[in-house]
């Protein structure tokens, strides 16, 4: 299967997988969030405040990318014969305006407010005490995202960094740049903390604050990106659409593929049509068959294709015999 590279798209439980990754993530965030704001009113600091937003930025999120999972699994109706796979990059991409909305913005502006009018600092060993509680919360949600992840990427046969650049499972994504920014945030928050308790200057604190607020906008611009390009339409990976085309002309009767269109629809579903040119001497009953049996291939040998459509269509040079544009 090391076709399918970076898209996370076979057949297998990873739907499951995914929303406990999420509820892992929602759940740690929540009680973080509440940790956070406590320790950042307690010790003044700027960065713990800006922290607590990121967390109830991130709870936000995982509420979102739940709907996104839960709304993208209805099967496919008369209203939608496609199905809803690709309702869940809206939901995930409202998830990325969240994070940048409830954490950065807020972070980028709490941090300026401490650098232009200072700020009173407060005992830290509270914030130090939940800082440390975070973290290895935040490890636990990370170290599920990850296992997922990289399960994946072995299932699939490819580099983990290739197959998470990829991956057209944006809710695991998500928890894994997410969870990974809140590592480096709560470094961040620690270091604005001692900072401040050593100078005995919030300036620290005000740093820390816009450099969580910078973390979070990178992690919104990824996020959001990845998504945008799902909505548009991406195809399947250049080597899976060259396996799909050796897997057609395989089929007998099949001459050349003229057009090949690919589109990834969710993180197991992708829809595959192409526009064939069959032998002139096949039968309609033939032509049929030739069909069926291209579809069978393809689904035995990518799973993640779920939809196949073909086109009967002249080649070339009986295009060109028949005085009709070459190209269909």
């Amino acid at each position: 299967m090391a076709d399918t590279a970076g898209e996370s798209t076979a057949q297998g439980p990873g739907g499951g997988e995914s929303t406990f990754t999420v509820i892992v993530a929602a759940l740690a965030n929540l009680g973080i969030a509440l940790a956070k704001a406590v320790a950042g009113v307690i010790s003044g600091s700027s960065a713990m405040l800006s922290e607590a937003a990121h967390s109830v930025a991130d709870t936000v999120t995982e509420v979102l990318l739940l709907t996104a999972l839960k709304r993208s699994e209805r099967p496919a109706d008369e209203d939608h014969p496609l199905g809803y796979g690709p309702e869940r990059y809206i939901w995930a991409l409202l998830a990325a305006v969240a994070t940048f909305v409830g954490g950065a913005v807020f972070s980028l502006y709490d941090g300026l407010h401490t650098l232009l009018s200072g700020e009173e600092l407060g005992d830290p060993l509270v914030s130090y005490i939940v800082l440390a509680v975070a973290f290895l919360l935040e490890g636990f949600s990370l170290r599920t995202g990850l296992r997922q992840a990289r399960g994946e990427a072995a299932r699939l046969k490819v580099p983990f960094g290739r197959y998470f650049r990829r991956t057209a499972d944006t809710a695991v994504k998500a928890v894994v740049m997410e969870d990974s920014a809140a590592l480096v945030g709560l470094l961040l928050a620690a270091g604005g903390l001692l900072g401040g308790q050593l100078t005995g200057s919030g300036v620290w604190d005000g740093v820390a604050s816009l450099c969580i607020g910078a973390l979070l906008l990178y992690v919104a611009w990824v996020l959001g990106r990845s998504n945008v390009e799902l909505l548009i339409g991406r195809p399947l990976p250049r080597a899976t659409r060259e396996r799909i085309r050796a897997e057609l002309l395989a089929v007998e009767h099949i001459e050349a593929v003229l057009e090949l269109t690919t589109l990834v629809q969710g993180p197991r579903e992708a829809l595959v049509a192409a526009k064939v040119d069959f032998r002139d001497v096949s039968s309609a009953a033939q032509i049929e068959w030739a069909c069926e049996q291209a579809e069978q291939r393809l689904r035995e040998a990518l799973p993640v294709v779920s939809r196949v459509y073909l086109d009967p269509t002249p080649g070339f040079a009986q295009r060109r015999s028949e005085g009709l544009n070459p190209w269909p």
